[in-house]
């Protein structure tokens, strides 16, 4: 780790904000964003906040706690968020949180939340340190 630099100021440089729009092509039988995709983007954006925090390939190797609270409509807007909240010597954990906005309404609901834990690899896949 760069000596220039703390942890704290690594995992603020680390969080992922990205926004989406659930589109017809995203739901399911009851006009609502599929699982199954909330789940996928909310595993991209952890990897991308992993990797940013540490800067070393890594895989997934659990989720934990994701809490689905509230439908999704298509023709909404959806903010995720991705922070590191654990840090350990070969592993790191990705909190997930997704906001939900009407286009035509102020305001937001966090409608899901889930943790993504990482592990750094070499070529041969083993752990290897964070830093």
């Amino acid at each position: 780790m760069a000596e220039d630099i703390t942890l704290e100021e690594r995992i603020q440089n680390s969080i992922t904000r990205v926004a989406k729009v659930v589109f017809p092509t995203n739901i399911n039988h009851h006009a609502t964003l599929f699982g199954g995709t909330a789940l996928a983007w909310m595993d991209e954006i952890s990897f991308i906040t992993a990797t940013r925090f540490c800067h070393k390939p890594l895989v997934t190797v659990s989720t934990e706690k994701i809490n689905f609270n509230t439908p999704i409509p298509s023709g909404t807007i959806v903010e995720l968020i991705g922070k590191v909240s654990r840090i350990g010597r070969t592993s790191l954990t990705v909190d997930v949180a997704v906001y939900l906005e009407h286009m035509y309404a102020e305001g937001r609901t966090q409608v899901i939340s889930g943790q993504f834990n990482f592990v750094t690899v070499n070529d041969e896949g083993r752990p290897v340190p964070l830093f």
